[in-house]
């Protein structure tokens, strides 16, 4: 009997060991089959464009295919607790936007939204674009503060979702200038301009690489950005505070986060391919024309920026009394 025992406690060890071994060896080897980039909003909005650009570089480094998968819909948190609830070893992971945390102040999640995600590289930050339909009679801030206290609710605004980070900068912008309009959600962006586009509603706050081309292109009318300084993809443009909303800022992050297990070694890799990706002259060159701002900050910075952006988030939804509908 004791024998027996000796033979399968020798058994379980050496399983145990060889599983270990077998993992250390897979992180070692990593990455050894095409991983999928989770983009939680339908494509053709900001975080849609971003993610196809670093796809392809990030293929191209990894020597594996990077598949970006769309998982849209809850404005973000579908795809959000996929991520979430992947295997942690690297072939499951999310591009996302600040969306990410006004959803912590929407929602109640099924997951802790700092806690059960690993924050593993920022690509950058931009601005939201408040842009009209050229049929709108609005043409600058102040204008559109009259019409919209002229008239309340009568304008309407798209977001890629009920809670995502665009429709709360409307919220906000509703907040500190004492104005009324009316929120629509879609499922992406991408869907949001079409119906903006189409003259269904009036106005968009639309992220920077969704929107830009559409200004330039006279398809849309750009009155001003939601950071506190100026675009250099847009210059003449104001910010929402100089055009007469003392204190309203809302700056769009973009990164990368996977399962919160991940191990270290992955995580770093991740982080230092998408630092060098950005670096490339030539994604440089196309982000900036997007009116991106490279942020090339390690982890734990990017988990700093996490918990700062759902407090914020959190006392804007609060003071404006936002609920999902």
């Amino acid at each position: 009997m004791r024998k027996s025992s000796r033979v399968i406690a020798v058994a379980a060890a050496l399983l145990v060991a060889g599983l270990a071994c077998s993992s250390a060896q897979a992180q070692k080897d990593y990455p050894a089959k095409p991983i999928r980039l989770i983009v939680p909003f339908a494509p053709g909005g900001g975080t849609d464009i971003v993610a196809r650009l670093m796809a392809q570089k990030l293929t191209e480094a990894f020597k594996q295919t990077v598949i970006v998968d769309n998982r849209a819909g809850g404005g973000g948190t579908i795809g959000a607790e996929i991520a979430v609830r992947a295997t942690p070893d690297g072939y499951t992971v999310i591009i996302m936007s600040g969306s990410y945390a006004t959803n912590a102040a929407m929602y109640k999640l099924p997951y802790d939204p700092v806690n059960d995600i690993l924050p593993m590289g920022l690509i950058g930050d931009t601005a939201f674009i408040i842009a009209l339909h050229p049929g709108v009679p609005i043409k600058s801030v102040a204008e559109l503060i009259a019409y919209a206290k002229a008239k309340p609710g009568a304008l309407n605004y798209g977001s890629s979702g009920t809670g995502g980070i665009a429709h709360l900068s409307g919220e906000l912008f509703d907040l500190l200038a004492a104005t009324k309009m009316t929120h629509v959600a879609y499922k992406g962006t991408g869907p949001a301009l079409n119906d903006l586009l189409g003259g269904h509603i009036q106005l968009i706050f639309g992220s920077a690489p969704s929107t830009i081309p559409l200004v330039r292109g006279n398809r849309l009318r750009a009155i001003a950005v939601t950071t506190t300084k100026r675009s250099a993809a847009l210059p003449d443009l104001p910010t929402v505070a100089q055009a007469g909303v003392p204190g309203y800022e809302v700056v769009l992050w973009y990164g990368v986060l996977g399962p919160k297990d991940l191990p270290k070694n992955i995580v770093a890799r991740w982080n230092a391919e998408i630092r060098k990706a950005t670096k490339l002259p030539d994604m440089k060159e196309r982000l900036a024309s997007e009116g991106f701002d490279i942020d090339d900050s390690p982890p734990e910075v990017f988990q700093a920026v996490l918990k700062r952006d759902v407090a914020k988030w959190n006392k804007v939804v609060k003071e404006a009394k936002v609920k999902v509908e």
